[in-house]
Order: C-alpha cells, then structure tokens, then sequence
C-alpha cells in the first residue's frame, strides 16, 4: 500500500513538473540569395534579459572541413560580430547542446525547454532573442525579437538580407 501511495504522489509531482516547464519554440528563415558565390551562414541564436546578461541558444557554423572533423570553422566565429562580443568569445566550442552544423536555406525550427539545458530556467520578465547571421561572402545581418517570458503569444521580426522571418511561440 506504502509503495503505491509513494508511486502515486511521485507521477504527481512528475506530471505538475513538466506541466509548468514551457517551451520556447524558435523558427528562423534563412533566405535563397541569387548570388554568384553562395556560402551558408554562420548563425547564432541567443537570449538577453532586462541586465544585459546572454545565454547562448544555438550556434551554427562549419564544424567539418570536406568530410574530416576541424575546428578550423571556429576561426570565422568572430565574424558574428554582436554575438562574438556579448557571449562568443568567452565561449569553448563546440558546446554539446548548442553547436551546430550550418544550415541551408529554408525555415528551421528549433525548440528550448526551461528548465533543460541551453535555456536553463528563465525568471518572469522581458527577454530579446538575438539572431545574428554572418556569410562569407555575404553580409551580416542581426534580427531582434523582443518578448515577455512565460510566453503569450506569437512574436516575429524579419531580416532584410540574410535572415528571413524569426518567429517565437509558446
């Protein structure tokens, strides 16, 4: 009877805990350019909050040179210059979770947990998700999505050149 009390009052707890723990999903578009030399970009995708302290989310970048592991990719980091600046330097990549291989034009989803690694548990308040996008032979582009945390309700800003739309929902 004891063990399924203690069973019972466990999947209790464990359903009002993932209950509470709210996603934050991100979709960014990276665009197709009609350009001569196309090269994906590098990407990084960040939090800030009301103090101006970071919380990595996503980095996309070469992480392969023709088909070999290299950390000679890393090299170009500092190419996203606001992201290099505000958390990028201080950073040891790759970092498990958050590295990533550069993608090809399209949208991509990603989806953070709270409480679950990158994102880490955030407390109520305003935020600015900072997309930043850096290609070699290309431009720079930075989007900013301001939000309020826990989410309400869709957000979106779009880039002019190298980023498309960046969409946040809960």
């Amino acid at each position: 009877m004891r063990l399924r009390y203690a069973l019972s009052s466990l999947l209790s707890v464990v359903s009002i805990s993932s209950a509470m723990a709210a996603d934050l999903n991100v979709s960014v578009e990276i665009p197709a350019l009609d350009v001569a030399e196309y090269h994906k970009p590098y990407v990084a995708l960040w939090l800030e909050n009301e103090k101006g302290e970071s919380t990595n989310l996503a980095v996309w970048y070469q992480l392969e040179s023709r088909g070999e592991k290299s950390d000679k990719g890393e090299e170009w980091l500092k190419d996203m210059r606001q992201w290099w600046r505000r958390i990028g330097r201080d950073t040891d990549m790759p970092v498990d979770g958050v590295s990533g291989a550069t993608r090809a034009p399209g949208k991509h989803s990603v989806t953070f947990t709270e409480g679950s690694a990158p994102l880490g548990t955030l407390k109520p308040g305003n935020y600015v998700l900072m997309v930043e996008a850096a290609r070699e032979v290309g431009g720079r582009e930075l989007v900013k999505v301001p939000f309020t945390w826990p989410i309400a309700g869709v957000q979106t800003a779009a880039g002019k050149k190298e980023l498309g739309e960046v969409k946040i929902t809960p």
